[in-house]
């Protein structure tokens, strides 16, 4: 017997966690099988929502938010990057040197959620981001994207050209504000169950496991 879970996944494109727990989450996904489906939604979370157009260098925004001295920071950066390893995503620590706005990108992904395709172009964008070292606020970088994953190139265009869902985006963010959700990734199934942060896929898999049997 199938069952299927709802999993709000809250996150942004620029939080390196929220890339290792997706990873994770697919993991214990192919660990469980078929008798349990899936159906995630990514809702919209902004580590950084003031950040300006040009954004700024990682190492000096880590210091002036967290405090964190380099010698802190790299070895922050060391253990992502090896729990990403693990479960086969890059983080390429040499071309992710600049933080950036992630309203556009979010908007796109609401886009893409209602063309049946944001899983796709949300892996797109995590690559891209940590990967390749690319700006996800650039429209050019988003509309590249956007059409590498099946979007409709002049549609996607018209949705970065204007303010199209950004109420949409924004109501979303504040809803899950006030559900207690401050930081992320905040992978919420059926509404009720509560993984924070960058799992293992042993969470999840005993969440999955557990949920699909009551």
């Amino acid at each position: 017997m199938t069952t299927t879970l709802k999993i709000d996944f809250v996150s942004d494109v620029s939080c390196p966690w929220c890339a290792v727990g997706l990873a994770s989450l697919e993991t214990a996904l192919d660990r469980v099988g078929p008798e349990v489906q899936v159906e995630i939604t990514f809702q919209p979370f902004e580590l950084n929502p003031q950040m300006a157009a040009e954004g700024e260098d990682t190492t000096e925004h880590l210091a002036r938010k967290y405090g964190s001295t380099p010698e802190q920071a790299a070895s922050i950066r060391e253990t992502i990057r090896s729990r990403g390893a693990a479960l086969g995503f890059v983080f390429n620590l040499a071309k992710r040197s600049r933080i950036y706005n992630t309203f556009d990108a979010h908007r796109l992904l609401h886009w893409a959620h209602l063309e049946g395709c944001q899983l796709s172009l949300k892996k797109a964008l995590l690559k891209a981001y940590f990967t390749d070292g690319e700006d996800p606020s650039s429209h050019i970088v988003l509309l590249r994207l956007a059409t590498e994953v099946g979007l409709d190139a002049e549609r996607a265009k018209l949705v970065l050209a204007g303010e199209a869902y950004a109420v949409e985006v924004r109501k979303q963010e504040q809803f899950f504000q006030r559900q207690g959700i401050h930081s992320v990734p905040a992978v919420i199934i059926n509404d009720r169950h509560l993984i924070s942060g960058g799992q293992p896929p042993e969470v999840f898999e005993q969440a999955l496991r557990q949920l699909a049997a009551a």
